[in-house]
């Protein structure tokens, strides 16, 4: 088996290789800084059956599964995501071309879990803004924002920015009858009627389940794998029509799958 734990203009020929190979690979988000890199790799996956699991730890927060315990049977209408944080520190993380940018590459742990909890998103519509004075200006946006239509009639936001000195917080809330959450990587905070509780969050032992879930499949033991490859590539996708909306100015429109 393989980790792929590579920045995200490096993916590609790693992905490529293990599928020749045929090897399982737990690869790290984002997927890549493009759409048709991830589509390809996903093709190939496919075509050659292999195990594979992402990097979206989130999903295995304990706090992650009460949420979903306690939106179930209710209609959730509402989701705000956000994440406003620092200039990330790698060297490649200021230039979009090598990063993806901060929604495609930072932001997308939010976007999953929005997709996980409100299911896929239909259209999006998004701006950023980029200051004179930033050093960065010119590669990577200060501050974005976008807007979400998901399928089942629910609406959304994003809102994410690097302008901070130190990270601010990152995380989403769930609007739904009669329950307010609200999701970091550090806790859930639930709200509903008078009834207002904080459940911590086990950070560590998120990304060691996702770690475990891997190597149970490699090995052939039954396994938790929350985001394949192919899960993990809508997100991913969700992701690049926010860049792709901030670059065209306009609404863009996720297409359904074959």
């Amino acid at each position: 088996a393989l980790y792929i734990c590579v920045p995200p203009y490096a993916h590609g020929p790693a992905e490529f290789a293990a599928v020749e190979a045929g090897v399982p690979f737990f690869v790290e988000k984002p997927l890549a800084t493009d759409l048709r890199t991830a589509e390809e790799i996903a093709e190939r996956v496919a075509e050659a059956g292999l195990a594979t699991a992402t990097g979206y730890h989130w999903r295995y927060l304990d706090t992650v599964r009460v949420a979903r315990e306690l939106l179930a049977g209710r209609e959730a209408g509402l989701v705000h995501c956000y994440w406003l944080d620092r200039v990330a520190p790698p060297w490649w993380w200021v230039d979009r071309a090598l990063s993806g940018g901060q929604v495609v590459e930072q932001a997308t742990h939010v976007l999953d879990l929005a997709r996980l909890l409100l299911g896929e998103v239909e259209h999006a519509y998004a701006a950023a803004v980029r200051h004179a004075g930033n050093a960065f200006a010119t590669r990577i946006d200060d501050a974005t924002v976008a807007t979400l239509r998901f399928a089942s009639g629910a609406i959304g936001t994003l809102a994410s920015t690097c302008l901070l000195p130190c990270k601010h917080r990152a995380g989403l809330q769930v609007f739904a009858d009669g329950l307010a959450l609200d999701i970091s990587e550090s806790e859930l905070v639930t709200h509903a009627g008078e009834d207002l509780r904080h459940l911590p969050a086990d950070q560590q032992a998120a990304k060691t389940r996702a770690d475990r879930a891997f190597i149970d499949a490699v090995q052939g033991r039954a396994a938790d794998i929350r985001a394949p490859y192919a899960e993990a590539l809508r997100t991913h996708r969700l992701g690049c029509a926010i860049a792709a909306s901030v670059a065209e100015g306009r609404p863009v429109t996720l297409e359904e799958e074959p």
